[in-house]
C-alpha cells in the first residue's frame, strides 16, 4: 500500500522530471537554432548536423513532458500506458539520430567540404557538454527514483548528445590545427551503432511493457520498467 509520504516523494520527483523535460526542450531548441545558423553561415556541415540532432533531442524531451503531464492528470490510470508511448517516441528519436549521423558523415566524406571556421563549433560544444552532463545526472536520478524506463531512456538520449558534443569539439579543434576537414565523420560513424542500439532497446522495452499489461505474450526475461 502506497503511503502519503511515498506519494509526496513521487510527486516531487515527477515535478523535478517535468522541469528537466522543459529545460531539455527549450535548451535544445535554442542550441539547434544557433548551431544551424552558424552551420549555414560558416558552411560547417558538422555543426549544421549537430543542430538538426538537437531538434531530435527536443522530440524525446516533448515525449517525456507529455507522459508526465498525462500521469499527473490521470493518476489512477496505469503508468505503463503512457510510458509505452514515451518509450516509442524516444526510440524513434534514436533512429532518426542514427540516420542524421549517417547522412552527415556521408556528405562530409564524399564532398570533402571544408568550413570557413570552426570556432563556433568549439564554443557551442563546450557549453553543450556542461549543460547536457548536468541534465543526464538529473534525469538518471529521477528515473531511478520513479523506476521509469522512459526517463532513463531519455537520459541515454541526452548522453548521445554529450558524445556528439565531444565529437564536434574534437573535430573542430583538429580541423583548426591540421585542416583535416572530415575527421568528424569518423567519430560520427562510431555513434551510429550506439544510437541504433538505444532506439531498438526503447522499442523492446515498450513491447515488454505491453505484454506485461495485456498478459497476452511471453518473454524470456522480465520487462524493465
Amino acid at each position: 500500500m502506497t503511503t502519503l509520504t511515498e506519494k509526496s516523494a513521487a510527486e516531487r520527483y515527477f515535478r523535478y522530471a517535468l522541469y528537466l523535460g522543459f529545460f531539455t526542450v527549450f535548451y535544445n531548441l535554442l542550441e539547434g537554432l544557433v548551431s544551424i545558423y552558424f552551420g549555414v553561415s560558416d558552411e560547417t556541415i558538422t555543426l549544421f548536423g549537430f543542430g538538426v540532432d538537437s531538434f531530435i533531442e527536443v522530440m524525446s524531451g516533448i515525449g517525456i513532458v507529455a507522459m508526465i503531464l498525462r500521469i499527473r492528470q490521470n493518476p489512477d490510470m496505469p503508468r505503463s500506458t503512457f510510458e509505452k508511448t514515451a518509450l516509442r517516441i524516444t526510440g524513434t528519436a534514436f533512429y532518426l539520430l542514427a540516420l542524421g549521423l549517417a547522412l552527415t558523415a556521408l556528405v562530409n566524406i564524399f564532398t570533402a567540404h571544408k568550413p570557413s571556421t570552426t570556432l563556433p563549433g568549439v564554443i557551442i560544444s563546450l557549453v553543450s557538454i556542461a549543460s547536457m552532463w548536468a541534465l543526464v545526472s538529473g534525469k538518471r536520478l529521477v528515473g531511478r527514483a520513479l523506476n521509469s524506463a522512459p526517463i532513463l531512456a531519455d537520459a541515454n538520449c541526452t548522453m548521445i548528445c554529450i558524445y556528439m558534443s565531444v565529437v564536434l569539439l574534437a573535430s573542430s579543434l583538429i580541423y583548426q590545427l591540421t585542416g583535416f576537414g572530415w575527421i568528424d565523420s569518423l567519430g560520427a560513424i562510431g555513434l551510429i551503432y550506439f544510437s541504433y542500439s538505444e532506439g531498438k532497446e526503447s522499442f523492446e522495452k515498450a513491447a515488454g511493457m505491453e505484454c506485461e499489461c495485456d498478459h497476452e505474450c511471453e518473454t524470456d526475461q522480465p520487462a524493465e520498467i
